[in-house]
C-alpha cells in the first residue's frame, strides 16, 4: 500500500471482522502511509468506534487516534505529515 491516506469502510462488520480488516491494512501500510480513515458510521457504528479506541490506543503501529470530520469517522494516525 503506497497511498498516504487510506479509507476503510467498516459498515456492517462485527468487531472481530473489523479488527482483522484494520490489522491487515496496518500490516500493509508503508512508510508513505500517514493516516488510515475508518468509516464506521454514527448510530450503529459507535460500538466499532469504541472498540477502535480501546483496541488500538496502545498499538505500536499507531501514533495516535483522533476523531474524523464527522462522528462516523475515526482516524488512525501512523505518522505526522510535515
Amino acid at each position: 500500500m503506497n497511498e498516504p491516506f487510506v479509507r476503510i469502510d467498516l459498515h456492517g462488520l462485527l468487531q472481530e471482522e473489523a479488527i482483522r480488516v484494520i490489522d491487515r491494512e496496518l500490516d500493509r501500510a508503508s512508510n508513505g502511509t500517514y493516516q488510515i480513515q475508518l468509516i464506521h458510521g454514527y448510530h450503529r457504528g459507535t460500538n466499532l468506534r469504541n472498540m477502535i479506541y480501546q483496541w488500538y490506543r496502545y498499538d505500536s503501529r499507531v501514533k495516535r487516534i483522533q476523531p474524523g470530520d464527522n462522528p462516523g469517522i475515526t482516524i488512525l494516525v501512523l505518522r505526522d505529515l510535515y
